[in-house]
């Protein structure tokens, strides 16, 4: 089969190559998809760059959690009505060497959800990392009904997703942009109030535009970066569910200040995300995605032919796209 490997750390064009590599067969348990589409996400750039040291111990890696096709064979204890169903897929290269960055990719069957109908490939392969992540921050914290939620970088992979469950889900969402496109796509995916987190003190704009109130939860984007402003918009007893600190890695904190304030500080990675998580955020996208009303909304910045993986991976450490990046596999 055709796949994108590496067997270095460094620079995508330098690491990143296309080549035939065996064709695996299920095992117990496990289903073989035919891959169309592989997500790539911030997380895959940096297993790259060499975030995991011991990543390439055991040999190459095929890179890339996310991505959906079509189930082509099927091992032992899996159910042959599963054979030709379309699926979208997550964790394909976490705790594994092979990912979906190629024709095919055998996975534990549970790490293959159905495609909902009438969902394509292309947005199947972002489920896995933007949505679930999104899903987890918003829901971590139980019900998000009757909540205001702070959505730091409202316009970006996760934070467009998380203003949309939290919204959906019945919350006042106040989401922070830095431009007027990004304002608007948050308040297209839901958000009742913006405010622009290039602003000194945008902490207390976000307590200008909920007319005092103090926010019950943040989904944040920044944790170190931004935890200075939060703290002056959060309640006594918040929550704040962070999935990045990219600017800040290893922040210093207020320790005394966030105690009296009784404040949960959850981190949040698909890949650690309890079961139970995982299955109910599947659940809630069949779900959603199948209503009448309308399901998610989505938005794809790239897509890239499989040969250019490389392209697709400088695109994503660039950092300044909206919406997804996408390879485009092959036909299925």
């Amino acid at each position: 089969m055709k796949a994108i490997y590496f067997e270095a750390f460094g620079e995508p064009e330098d690491t990143l190559v296309l080549g035939d590599k065996p064709r695996a067969e299920p095992g117990p348990g496990e289903v073989r998809v035919k891959i169309a589409t592989s997500g790539v996400n911030p997380s895959d750039v940096k297993k790259r760059r060499g975030s995991f040291p011991n990543l390439l111990d055991d040999g190459y890696i095929i890179p890339h959690s996310d991505g959906a096709g079509i189930i082509d064979a099927v091992g032992e204890g899996v159910d042959p009505s599963r054979l030709g169903g379309k699926v979208w897929l997550y964790q394909a290269q976490y705790g594994r060497r092979f990912g979906t960055a190629a024709d095919y990719v055998v996975i534990e069957q549970a790490r293959a959800p159905a495609l909902p109908d009438g969902i394509s490939f292309e947005v199947g392969a972002i489920y896995g990392i933007p949505v679930m992540t999104a899903h987890r921050c918003v829901f971590a914290e139980g019900d998000p009904n009757g909540k205001l939620i702070l959505v730091t970088g409202g316009a970006g992979r996760v934070g467009y997703y998380a203003i949309q469950w939290a919204a959906r889900a019945g919350a006042t969402v106040i989401a922070t942009a830095s431009n007027p496109e990004d304002e608007k796509a948050c308040r297209e995916a839901g958000a009742a109030h913006v405010v622009n987190h290039r602003q000194d003190g945008w902490g207390a704009e976000v307590l200008k535009a909920t007319g005092g109130s103090k926010v019950d939860q943040v989904v944040e984007v920044e944790f170190g970066a931004n935890l200075a402003e939060v703290l002056e918009c959060i309640r006594i007893g918040g929550a704040i569910c962070t999935y990045s600190s990219a600017q800040d890695m290893s922040p210093t904190l207020p320790f005394y200040r966030m105690m009296f304030m009784d404040l949960t500080v959850r981190m949040i990675i698909v890949y650690a995300m309890p079961e139970d998580a995982k299955a109910q955020a599947i659940e809630d996208i069949a779900q959603l995605e199948s209503d009448p009303e309308g399901g998610l909304l989505h938005r794809i910045a790239e897509t890239y032919p499989l040969a250019d993986c490389a392209a697709a991976h400088a695109a994503v450490e660039a950092g300044d796209r909206r919406g997804a990046v996408i390879i485009n596999v092959q036909e299925v």
